[in-house]
């Protein structure tokens, strides 16, 4: 285990963003819960989400502004429900851990939760309110 440990580092580059995010959606697309959901929405545009997921976490936890949107909006209408971000968030929480260690790899982690926690509340409004944005 202290070998695993001392081949870890943080997030510290547009590299690192990359290998997180090409892992977590590679396990997310093979998820049995996931990887359907994902697959009806994106389909054959993969390498585009992708590009845009660089972009987002290198924002978000390197600081460096790529990327600009308004992700809450593509994600209200996905059929998801609480197990689903349950199961992201456990996805993105192990390949962070598996990958890296430090405090922008607890930031990630963080900042992912918040986020689950965002769509979850918008998804479930606009399902109870017969399609009104929050």
């Amino acid at each position: 285990m202290k070998e695993q440990n001392q081949k870890r580092k943080d997030i510290l580059s547009l590299a690192d963003i990359k290998q997180l995010v090409d892992t977590f959606y590679t396990r997310v697309r093979q998820d049995e819960l996931l990887g359907p959901v994902f697959e009806e929405k994106i389909g054959s545009n993969w390498e585009k989400h992708l590009e845009t997921m660089y972009r987002f976490w290198q924002t978000v936890l390197l600081d460096e502004r790529t990327y600009q949107g308004s992700p809450g909006a593509k994600h209200i209408t996905l059929p998801v429900g609480e197990e689903h971000f349950e199961r992201w968030l456990g996805i993105f929480d192990k390949t962070v851990d598996e990958l890296f260690t430090g405090e922008k790899a607890a930031e990630a982690k963080w900042r992912a939760a918040r986020m689950a926690e965002m769509f979850a509340q918008k998804i479930n409004y606009f399902k109870n309110n017969r399609g009104a944005i929050l």
